[in-house]
């Protein structure tokens, strides 16, 4: 939808008598239904005075046309500035300016992202040519009228107010820049001649006419793309049932199409692990890639959007393929059956309201049945985790009827995670206290569930899990009771339990919202709002004070949470109004979320709670469990004392955590165990192998490897990685002596000008936080390097 259109003439004259930016804010309101804020009305004056100088002369023809405030097809982004015309060879073309009033760009490390200033403060946002060119293909694949007549679209960025091009243009955006250039302030000229290269001729126009009545509808070389990208791809194969509720899904869509005015609703009804989001995502492909009808994949939480969404391209970037995979939130000026079908995964999350303040539209379930012939739902009410969510059944079916839509119901019963038990998730609603089921002790043979002794222990059972992932991901996430202070500190710690000597930083920033899949996220904790709805192969979750357990019975807390969790938000003035449905329904939000976060591993689970009396609880609630050495067995061939006697690879194992960190805890090394060395590895009495955790070192030693040492040879100990003893340090996390550090040293003189040996033990880490340790005044009997480190294993 265009909301300005002219010649370049008339946006000329618009310009000159200074009044194009209250038609675009008048035409705003009177096309899209929005009011415009001061701000956004001053940046149209200013920067639209800025294309007016650029597109003066007579270099570009006065019949060109001219858009303002385009809204691009299958999508709720808007182009800046379009303009149209004729190429030399007579060819009708496109060209999109996305103009910028930045007057600084810093890099950052995310794949085509840069930093600038933003609502007062820097933030990372998508690089101007990514934003032009991404709008480029969006026109090229969903509007009939550009790819069915060939039109070329040109896309380009104008900072108008920055003077250095540096960051804008170095060399890890080349790629962009052939797609999309950028122009600053100095080059007025170069995008001026850019444009002229593109619009020779003049159209009146027209082509924005033609434009603006398209028809919305996928390309074929999009609907390709998308069938390449699912042909094979092992993580969306339907079973089972998921099959037979596809195939309805397909029927009732076709019998919409079918009809003239018919409108069908489908909710699919399904716990964790039944395949939801398979069905979800098939349904896009068929709908898109088979059919090519106008359909997307639709989700209130933007997590499994961005993971669906980097499943299927496979890249670091947004693709071709974002248009397919929207907001909840951005139908409520969408036309009545604008699409042929809308596919709503996670449905128990959507809201009445949209936008960021909650103020926005009516509601999320009659503007999405509105927008579409045919919408699917996909709803699991025990997945309801904060007050706002309103997506169950019944107010599904009631906005449904208030359409005159056809309603089908049907279910997913086959659950594929939690290792396919059912029993498990009748344990968890037994153990949450959700609902009285026939299943108050888990059989650890059913699915793995453990209760760790510290949130320390609890990381390094996951850790561990993640690099035996071969491909799937194990992570920590945890009840959101813990303030986001890294969010304006990067260096800050959030979830700090300094009695364990455990810290770590919330996922919410770094990654977005596809953190689960981050390589490195690992050193991340999660939360609810960005694991819904995904999966992991192990999940380890930290209990906050918000659910705990007395004289077995679970009470809840929503003043617990940290004050900027949303999830909670209104519930203070709902108890004060109606305490009894107010507790009600804080702790059906509260009980979910746990629900919901201990059901997101298709292996195992692992917990552990602030409280000591909630451990207990859940230890209590176990059958038959798997001690520590079944669960985490090490990766080497053990040895019985009489083949180590016999084998030239046997060394000693020790039961020992060394800390990659500070210094570990006070340990007595037990008994030690044989076993033998992989080739080509030789063993003697001066080796041995331990256990490092800690992530100080974590660039040649990831924490939890199993490492070779041998005893301290004699000579120069610099720049070796060693395992060093202190007898008067002991770290806070792990209560002892042990560290694995980068050996360092050098002589200092004291006032009196004698010479003294310093210690210096450097981490091997590009994470800030690890520093040197630097010891002083050492003596042999408290300080002792007892061994230089072989392998990792």
């Amino acid at each position: 939808m265009i909301v300005y259109a002219d010649t370049k003439a008339g946006f000329r004259q618009d310009v000159f008598r200074n009044v194009i930016a209250n038609k675009i804010e008048r035409k705003m309101r009177l096309r899209l239904g929005t009011r415009t804020g001061s701000s956004e009305i001053d940046s149209w004056r200013n920067s639209l005075q800025h294309m007016d100088r650029v597109i003066a002369g007579d270099e570009i023809p006065d019949d060109a046309g001219v858009a303002i405030e385009y809204r691009l097809p299958a999508s709720s982004k808007r182009v800046d500035f379009i303009l149209t015309g004729r190429d030399d060879a007579g060819q009708d073309t496109v060209v999109i300016v996305e103009l910028k009033q930045w007057t600084e760009v810093q890099d950052s490390a995310r794949p085509d992202i840069v930093r600038t200033r933003l609502g007062g403060s820097l933030r990372d946002t998508a690089h101007p040519s990514y934003q032009a060119w991404s709008y480029a293909a969006l026109l090229a694949d969903f509007n009939e009228e550009v790819y069915s007549a060939g039109v070329q679209v040109r896309p380009c960025a104008y900072l108008h107010n920055c003077a250095d091009a540096s960051v804008v243009r170095s060399a890890k955006f080349d790629e962009l820049m052939q797609r999309a250039p950028v122009f600053i302030s100095s080059e007025a000229g170069l995008l001026r001649a850019f444009l002229a290269g593109h619009v020779r001729k003049g159209d009146r126009g027209a082509l924005l006419y033609r434009i603006e009545n398209g028809r919305i509808r996928p390309s074929k070389q999009l609907a390709d793309h998308l069938a390449s990208l699912m042909a094979g791809n092992k993580d969306f194969v339907l079973i089972d049932d998921q099959k037979i509720v596809y195939e309805e899904c397909l029927g009732r869509i076709a019998r919409s199409r079918a009809r003239a005015g018919t409108k069908e609703v489908v909710i699919v009804e399904g716990g964790p692990g039944t395949g939801k989001s398979v069905v979800a995502i098939n349904l896009l492909a068929e709908l898109v890639g088979q059919a090519q009808l106008n359909a997307a994949y639709v989700t209130r939480n933007a997590a499994p959007r961005d993971v669906f969404e980097r499943k299927l391209s496979g890249a670091l970037t947004k693709t071709r393929i974002s248009a397919l995979f929207q907001s909840s939130g951005r139908f409520q000026n969408t036309a009545r059956d604008a699409f042929d079908a809308l596919i709503i995964d996670e449905a128990h999350r959507l809201t009445e309201k949209s936008g960021f303040y909650g103020n926005e539209g009516e509601n999320q379930i009659l503007e999405a049945i509105r927008a579409a012939r045919a919408t699917v739902f996909f709803v699991d009410e025990r997945q309801r985790v904060t007050v706002k969510d309103i997506g169950g059944r019944a107010e599904i079916e009631r906005w449904a009827r208030a359409e005159g839509a056809k309603v089908t119901h049907l279910q997913l019963a086959s659950q594929f995670r939690c290792n396919g038990s059912d029993g498990y998730l009748a344990w968890l609603d037994n153990t949450l206290q959700i609902e009285e089921t026939a299943h108050p002790l888990l059989d650890p043979s059913e699915f793995e569930f453990k209760v760790a002794d510290s949130p320390v222990q609890l990381r390094r059972w996951i850790e561990a899990k993640n690099r035996e992932g071969g491909g799937k991901h194990s992570r920590l996430v945890a009840g959101y009771c813990w303030p986001w202070t890294s969010k304006r500190d990067p260096s800050a710690m959030d979830i700090v339990i300094p009695e364990h000597g455990f810290e770590m930083q919330w996922n919410l920033d770094r990654h977005g919202s596809a953190w689960i899949i981050e390589p490195d996220s690992i050193r991340e904790v999660g939360c609810i709002h960005t694991c819904q709805g995904l999966e992991l192969d192990y999940v380890g979750v930290i209990l906050g004070p918000d659910l705990v357990v007395r004289d077995g019975v679970v009470i809840t807390d929503p003043n617990a949470r940290d004050r900027y969790d949303k999830s909670v938000r209104g519930l203070k003035a709902l108890i004060k109004e109606d305490p009894e449905s107010g507790r009600a329904l804080a702790a059906s939000v509260i009980k979910n979320t746990y629900r919901t976060l201990m059901s997101r591993g298709l292996k195992g689970c692992y917990v552990w709670s602030v409280d000591e009396e909630t451990n207990a609880w859940f230890r209590g609630r176990l059958g038959a469990q798997l001690d520590e050495a079944e669960a985490a067995p090490h990766p080497f061939v053990a040895l019985a004392p009489e083949e180590a006697a016999l084998s030239p690879r046997a060394v000693r194992l020790y039961d020992l955590s060394i800390a990659a960190g500070v210094f570990s805890g006070e340990q007595v090394a037990g008994e030690p165990e044989w076993i033998e060395l992989p080739e080509p590895f030789s063993g003697g009495s001066d080796y041995f192998v331990a256990r490092v955790d800690g992530e100080s070192m974590n660039r040649r030693v990831p924490s939890g490897s199993w490492c070779l040492f041998r005893r301290m040879p004699r000579g120069s100990r610099e720049g070796r990685v060693v395992l060093v003893q202190h007898a008067s340090i002991t770290d806070v996390e792990h209560r002892g002596r042990f560290t694995l550090k980068v050996y360092g040293s050098e002589v200092v003189r004291d006032r009196d000008g004698e010479q003294h040996k310093r210690v210096i033990l450097r981490p091997d880490s590009t994470d800030p936080r690890f520093v040197p340790i630097v010891l002083e005044d050492l003596d042999d009997d408290s300080f002792q390097v007892l061994a230089e480190h072989v392998a990792t294993f």
